[in-house]
């Protein structure tokens, strides 16, 4: 059953999409594995996460097809956050070299506690205060999170005491929910302008969380937003600032977000499995069913 777009702010300047009908997760085929009732099947050996990689992979390629894409232009984060470590031992046996981790404790844990795997990298995708800038700085290859100069100067700060450069992503608000971080669309272009005084900043593109909805006409419109705010500070972004990735796209929602021009997918229940922990426990104001990275 199909339902309107989301309305977007007329702000915004963002068209809503037309709307495509529901995109349901219930008893959907991924691989060697059935989703039953929106929940994925544990990983808990390798050749179950090489089976979970493939399925993703054929998943990507498939919507890159639909779009006219090439499929390598689409990076695969794996999300590992509330895993524990032999769950991430898998993952890397399994050939993943990078992990996604909402929180920088327990990312900072996780890299001690791996430092054995010296070809893994992180990636911090969640809300950063800036008290914890420091465990960021010492480990983080990536982070997907900036929406504060006040956490920029603080990276920029402890990265320099620590002699590392940092990969970022500004992160925009496109469902326009209060329960979301992330800059309001209209405020990106100065936040932008703004970025080139961190120099150990190495900026990237733009990050989003949709909409949580199994409907596309109302998870769509996001995406969209994203892309085309994107195309627009290109075209006046400051020397030095990259704006050429999109990382959008979750478990439930990441074929949409190819279509619509995503560059990075961050994809953590189809891989690891369902979580017990809600995303209420990472994003404030969350329903318990918000789960779908």
């Amino acid at each position: 059953m199909s339902s309107a777009p989301l309305p977007v702010p007329r702000s915004w300047n963002a068209p809503a999409s037309p709307d495509e009908g529901a995109a349901p997760v219930s008893g959907l085929v991924t691989g060697a594995h059935e989703v039953l009732d929106g929940r994925y099947p544990e990983a808990s050996t390798v050749d179950d996460f090489r089976r979970n990689l493939a399925a993703v992979h054929a998943r990507i390629e498939a919507a890159c097809r639909r779009a006219g894409r090439d499929p390598t232009s689409v990076r695969l984060l794996p999300v590992s956050k509330t895993k524990p470590e032999a769950s991430l031992r898998l993952a890397h046996a399994a050939g993943c070299r990078m992990l996604g981790e909402n929180r920088p404790q327990e990312a900072c844990r996780k890299w001690e506690a791996m430092q054995d795997l010296t070809d893994l990298r992180w990636s911090v995708i969640g809300h950063l205060q800036t008290n914890k800038a420091g465990l960021v700085a010492r480990f983080a290859a990536e982070f997907q999170a900036l929406d504060s100069l006040r956490v920029a100067e603080a990276l920029d700060r402890r990265l320099q005491t620590e002699g590392r450069a940092l990969d970022v992503f500004v992160q925009v608000n496109t469902s326009g929910e209060a329960s979301k971080y992330g800059l309001r669309p209209a405020d990106v272009q100065a936040f932008i302008h703004a970025l080139p005084a961190f120099t150990a900043l190495r900026v990237r593109g733009l990050m989003t969380l949709a909409l949580f909805s199994h409907e596309a006409g109302r998870v769509r419109p996001c995406f969209v937003l994203l892309r085309q705010l994107r195309d627009r500070l290109r075209q006046s972004a400051p020397a030095g600032i990259g704006m050429d990735e999109l990382s959008m796209g979750m478990s439930g929602d990441f074929e949409i977000a190819i279509e619509e021009g995503a560059t990075v997918v961050r994809i953590g229940q189809a891989l690891f499995g369902t979580r017990a922990t809600p995303d209420g426990h990472y994003w404030p104001g969350e329903s318990a069913a918000r789960e779908s990275t």
